[in-house]
């Protein structure tokens, strides 16, 4: 919950009116001042408040309700500390917890709001705590400070009105942002007078959580300036590389975007709780069934018999003297007296052993070292403890691809230049392909060669993609001999260039031969890759290094760099590259900018008179925009990029375009007319735009590759045995997703069909979907019922083929791929279920461009229709929507910051952690969670019916058979520590044989462990525990003597005969309940037994209990002892018996793998496992279709670039000011780094 001071205008704000430096003027809008409270409580209202919200949960104003009855003395026949106590303790360690969780919030908003600002006040600059920054004052930020407030930049350090930014606290993204100031403030510099006189008025948007949008305008000097959000700087930005920047306060304290965004996260409980919940309910209404029976049985004893016994036993003063309505007032009574009695059914301690077990399993989670992700160092975080039961009950993985599958560094692999391809290694005796494994062996692979010789439609269509993916082509792979590997390993020699980097490897030496030889078209390939681009270089310590917007640029440009055309440094008009060492520079005339639109970018340069544009985008994009007669050149590049494809790589195309100088002319004119139109002006730059890029010449393509995460093919295909379904939802095109999902084994060649849902039209996409639809209908008829489990092998021995179940389904299964613009039809209400449908029944489903709120969507309709688990994975901001509708939320630590991650329930460094999370440690969470529940029942029924019992010979006067104190602390002390061990250390198997044996986690999918049947069954265990309880100690005691003669037939010493046979009874039963014994076990096991004699002792003797003495004369006999044992006998045996016969007989997986790991454990040595060989780039000839390269998802520097505005002088002079603004030149905060390919692996 977000407090700030608020706003008493009631009016709802529709504009807002500012006017710097006028404190009066701002004040009549009573805007919200800048001080944040985030806290709940302060020391008054604490206790009021926080017992208020405690008493809101259900169970404790049930205690509360069953306290005040007892406070009644006509009516309750237990002292209220048996309420009292365990009540008391649950609030207060409740209490403790919110208190310390509040005093956090405290100390955080204190930080906060205790953070210094230079405001400018009464035209002097004044250090101010953030609390006391108001809307309309004008701060002076320094660099590396936090922005105090959402403010309008008027005037920066840097050149043209730069600032720089850091928006990681706003959406996880670390690299740097640019913002800049208007042209007509950044003339005020850091001249206090002059921006202390500044006195405009702004008028803009009311405030709003839109962080990427901001309309205002600026009314000065009788002129008119539009506002955008590249001249505000948001509440929790970072300024970076920026000595100073000078804004006004637009937006303060609850109003900025910040906190419009720090809404409450919605409150996740998982099945079992909601299960629970339900059980709770139903008990309460059979302790109400119990009383009501109590009380019948109650009014017609005192009828018939009590009325009579009114001298031995007299009615109470208020009860009428008419035996009827004496009888009938009597049993009502005894109704409230049975539910205080009985109340011990609805465990309140349940409640708080949950939370306890809960608590220690996530720190299970924090503290397990095989989670660490040992380059970073980064664990595993459970950041929420009420959820780890339902990592055991996953059924839907909904999963982003860029960075969560794969590891989001691109490498320069392949490329096609004028219809040749470059990259593969050909061994030149045989003709075969040959590639470098992980390992940095080579292999040879010798491609069946596919006598198709089409040329695929570019637009991707059902017909067009059977096409492409056709036959799969056959493999075969044989290890070189050394002489080979010797020959062959040596890669392409660059150190002849100053600018080459170390860690780029490239190994066909053709390209280098050809650029050597100076081949016209490989030489200007690499010189557009050098020329279109915006990345930013800096000289660093000697060392040139690039900043760009993203990955794949930079890999792009690094590969023009290494081989000898190295973008050196640009200004607002020209770029200058050594192109084989020979200094180049061109005059920049226009950069055509990148985005998610358009799917390209150009530039248009001059050089030598010459002016030319040079342009990359998506293959199809381009193709739709050649010149005619080059359909030879488009046939072999388009086979090559149908190849890269193959191989998983991200492709692009590049082309130019030689301009006439008139034309040029008449066209920038209208561009300029264009760009400042205040009118639809993106709309007619895109035109503009479209005009130009046009009769392209294609150069060639290339070939990039987003490397796979380590272990994603064996954790997709291990979390696919455990039958958990996955679903990618990704950003990227459907070609590019199509193919990492071959790589990572969510498709395979097996499949029957892939079905690809593009079309465009609520009617076609409904054809499409019930066509296929009757394809699986049709299939499913005609063969034989599987399971949806795939069994994949990933060791030498062929393990992970189930040898102790039933094996699942043979390959086959289908695969659903669908657009963005089909999935809007295929979620709106009238397609959901027909699409739900029909992905439901594929093995694996691949949403592509897909927006954040569809990816919601997405796992929305999963969770209404299907009542299935959920768990969302993903890395970047664009993730968090569906991370937080999903019951579970994953964040990976990965490269796109880390807003996933704070908005996660668990995070994690790598997807392959997700193995162990889910099949080890959400398996053990779920099973301990329902042994601990069907445990607790049990013995709360076996404790609390021992009451009902002795109703029958105490006139259903509710009477208690037990010491009061010991009903108290029954549940606190007695057996308490037992359970709590076995709820946090129990488990069946160990970790390797969960991992290995990945159906064992089926039981959780299937609610198999702990559900109503099993409830009943725990609460018809305790039942009949209750009943041997009470009547062979009854019937040993009825008419029981002491050795002396004395009678033991009292209700003190029956009772404790009964509450001792129990606590050993329920101490025994933990004892076969536990499969995994640990120091802790033994400790809370027998310790607990031997608290319960002390306590008793110490309660009886040295305090003077009502009960005592009871226990020690009824130790003093031997029928104690024999009566212990035959209860015990009688209770244990019937249960060894029946656990026998079914792990005999009809033994589970989990008994079956328990086991062998018990055989094993016996076994002198043990066999080593070999990791298999991994294929994180999957280079199979297989089928699939295009690749597509995937730019940034946000425009690039292109229009700062042009405008100069990001630009610094070539050659300052020391100690130049301008405007207060020192020249001294910007170090570089934020670089991309290109990192080598290491060479991918072959499967073998």
């Amino acid at each position: 919950m977000v407090r700030a001071s608020s706003r008493t205008n009631p009016k709802q704000e529709t504009e807002r009116r500012i006017k710097p430096n006028n404190p009066e003027f701002n004040a009549q809008f009573n805007y919200a001042k800048n001080y944040i409270k985030t806290s709940k409580y302060t020391l008054l209202n604490f206790v009021p408040y926080n017992l208020f919200e405690q008493f809101q949960r259900l169970a404790n104003f049930y205690f509360l309700c069953l306290l005040v009855l007892q406070l009644i003395p006509v009516i309750s026949s237990l002292t209220p500390v048996t309420t009292a106590v365990p009540l008391i303790g649950v609030l207060m360690v409740t209490g403790i917890k919110d208190a310390y969780d509040d005093f956090q919030r405290h100390r955080s908003d204190n930080q906060v709001n205790r953070r210094k600002s230079y405001v400018l006040r009464n035209g002097q600059l004044a250090e101010e705590m953030w609390s006391k920054v108001e809307v309309g004052d004008v701060i002076r930020m320094e660099n590396n400070q936090f922005v105090a407030a959402d403010v309008l930049l008027l005037s920066t350090s840097e050149p043209n009105g730069l600032c720089y930014i850091e928006t990681s606290e706003l959406d996880g993204e670390t690299n740097l942002k640019s913002k800049q100031c208007l042209p007509e403030t950044e003339d005020f510099g850091q001249d206090v007078g002059r921006i202390g006189s500044f006195q405009g008025e702004i008028r803009c948007e009311p405030p709003n959580n839109q962080l990427n949008k901001f309309d205002g305008t600026l009314y000065w000097e009788n002129q008119t300036h539009s506002l955008d959000n590249d001249k505000i700087l948001l509440r929790g930005c970072i300024l970076r590389n920026t000595q100073w920047c000078y804004g006004v306060v637009i937006f303060a304290g609850k109003d900025t975007k910040l906190m419009m965004n720090s809404g409450k996260t919605k409150f996740k409980r998982t099945s079992i709780d909601r299960l629970l919940n339900f059980i709770i309910l139903g008990i309460v209404f059979f302790l109400l069934s119990m009383c009501l029976f109590c009380t019948v049985a109650c009014g017609i004893w005192e009828t018939l018999t009590g009325q009579h016994f009114r001298i031995y036993l007299p009615w109470d003063s208020l009860v009428p003297p008419e035996p009827a309505g004496g009888a009938a007032v009597i049993a009502l009574l005894v109704f409230f007296s049975y539910a205080i009695v009985l109340n011990t059914v609805v465990p309140i301690s349940l409640y708080v052993s949950v939370e306890v077990i809960r608590l220690c399993q996530s720190f299970l989670i924090n503290w397990d070292v095989a989670l660490c992700y040992t380059p970073t160092g980064v664990h595993a975080k459970a950041r929420t403890t009420t959820l780890n039961e339902e990592l055991g009950q996953i059924e839907y993985i909904f999963s982003d691809k860029t960075g969560t599958l794969t590891q989001n560094i691109m490498t320069f692999n392949k490329c096609s230049i004028a219809g040749r391809s470059f990259g593969d290694i050909i061994d030149p005796r045989t003709g075969e392909s040959l590639e470098i494994s992980e390992s940095g062996t080579w292999v040879r692979k010798k491609t069946k060669k596919s006598s198709s010789n089409r040329n695929a439609n570019l637009r991707t269509s059902p017909e067009a993609t059977a096409d492409l993916i056709g036959p799969l082509d056959e493999t075969e792979v044989n290890l070189l001999s050394d002489e080979e590997y010797r020959q062959y390993t040596r890669s392409v020699d660059l150190s002849h260039n100053p600018y080459h980097e170390s860690s780029f490897k490239f190994y066909d030496h053709a390209l280098t031969d050809a650029l050597d030889a100076s081949d016209p078209s490989c030489e200007l390939f690499f010189r557009l890759l050098a020329l279109c681009h915006t990345v930013m270089s800096e000289d660093k310590n000697g060392k040139l290094e690039y900043q760009a917007q993203s990955p794949d640029e930079a890999a792009l440009v690094s590969a023009a760099r290494n081989f000898g055309f190295v973008f050196l440094s640009r200004t607002p008009n020209s770029i200058t590259i050594s192109a084989k060492e020979n200094e180049e520079v061109y005059e920049l005339l226009c950069i055509l900018d990148f985005n998610n639109v358009r799917k390209r970018m150009s530039v248009i340069l001059k050089r030598d008179g010459k002016i030319r544009l040079y342009c990359k985008g998506a293959d199809s994009i381009i193709y739709e925009r050649l010149k005619d007669g080059q359909e030879s050149l488009k046939y072999h590049t388009q086979e090559h990029l149908n190849k890269f494809a193959g191989e998983g790589l991200r492709t692009l195309c590049l082309a130019y375009k030689d301009l006439d100088g008139e034309y040029f002319q008449d066209w920038k004119a209208r561009h300029h007319e264009a760009a400042i139109s205040l009118d639809r002006r993106e709309e007619k730059l895109d035109a503009i735009y479209e005009e130009i890029e046009k009769d392209l010449i294609l150069l060639g393509a290339t070939a990039i590759e987003d490397k796979l995460q380590d272990g994603v093919p064996q954790t997709i295909a291990n979390l696919a045995v455990a039958g958990i379904k996955i679903w990618v939802l990704t950003g990227d095109k459907q070609e590019t997703a199509i193919n990492i999902g071959y790589s990572c084994q969510l498709l395979t060649d097996d499949m029957l069909d892939i079905f690809i849902i593009d079309a465009h039209t609520a009617s076609e996409v409904e054809d499409q979907l019930k066509k296929y639809r009757e394809e699986i209908r049709n299939v499913n008829a005609t063969s034989q019922p599987q399971t949806n489990l795939s069994v994949v092998t990933f060791s030498d021995e062929g393990v992970g083929q189930d040898t102790l179940s039933d094996a699942g389904e043979p390959n086959g299964g289908f695969a659903l791929v669908i657009n963005g613009h089909s999935l809007v039809w295929a979620l709106s209400p009238k397609f959901e279920q027909l699409f739900l449908e029909v992905a439901s029944q594929c093995k694996s489903v691949i949403c592509c461009r897909v927006t954040p709120l569809q990816k919601a969507l997405v796992v929305d309709l999963v969770k209404r229709y299907k009542k299935a688990v959920t768990l969302a994975v993903g890395d970047g901001a664009n993730d968090v929507s569906m991370i937080k509708t999903a019951h579970i939320g994953v964040g990976i630590s990965g490269q796109e910051g880390l807003q996933a991650v704070l908005a996660s329930d668990y995070s994690v460094a790598q997807f392959r952690f997700l193995e162990r999370l889910l099949l080890v440690h959400g398996r053990w969470s779920y099973y301990r969670m329902c042994k601990f529940l069907r445990y607790f029942f049990y013995k709360n029924f076996a404790f609390t019916l021992c009451h009902f019992w002795f109703a029958f010979f105490v006139a259903f006067s509710a009477q208690t058979l037990f010491d009061p104190m010991f009903i108290s602390v029954y549940n606190l002390f007695y057996t308490s520590m037992p359970v709590l061990a076995l709820g946090i250390f129990e488990q069946d198997v160990n970790a390797v044989n969960s991992i290995k044996f990945p159906r064992l986690y089926s039981p959780g999918l299937n609610n198999a462990l702990f559900n109503k049947r099993e409830f009943f069954r725990s609460a018809l265990h305790g039942f009949l525990t209750s009943c041997v309880l009470f009547f062979i100690p009854f019937g040993a005691y009825y008419n029981g003597m002491d050795q002396d003669g004395r009678s033991m037939a009292d209700q003190q010493t029956f009772g404790s005969v009964v509450a001792t046979i129990l606590v050993i009874v329920v101490t025994v039963q933990i004892c076969l309940d536990t499969s995994y014994w640990t120091m802790f076990n033994h400790v809370t096991i027998w310790g607990s037994l031997i608290f319960y004699f002390l306590l008793q002792y110490f309660y009886n003797f040295v305090i003077g209990g009502e009960y005592v003495g009871a226990l020690a004369k009824a130790m003093g006999e031997p029928m104690f002892y024999f009566t212990s044992l035959l209860t015990i006998v009688v209770l244990m045996l019937p249960v060894m018996a029946w656990r026998f016969y079914w792990v005999d007989v009809h033994p589970t997986l989990s008994d079956k793998v328990r086991f062998k790991q018990r055989h094993d454990a016996k076994m002198a040595s043990k066999r080593s496992d070999h990791d298999m060989l991994r294929t994180p780039s999957a280079r199979r000839s297989r089928r699939s279709i295009r690749s597509g390269y995937a730019f940034a998802h946000q425009e690039g520097f292109g229009r700062l670039i042009t405008s100069g505005k990001i630009m610094r002088p070539r050659n300052p002079k020391p100690g130049a000011m301008s405007n207060g603004r020192t020249s001294n030149l910007r170090p570089d905060a934020n670089r991309v780094s290109v990192v080598a390919t290491a060479p991918s692996t072959v499967e073998v």
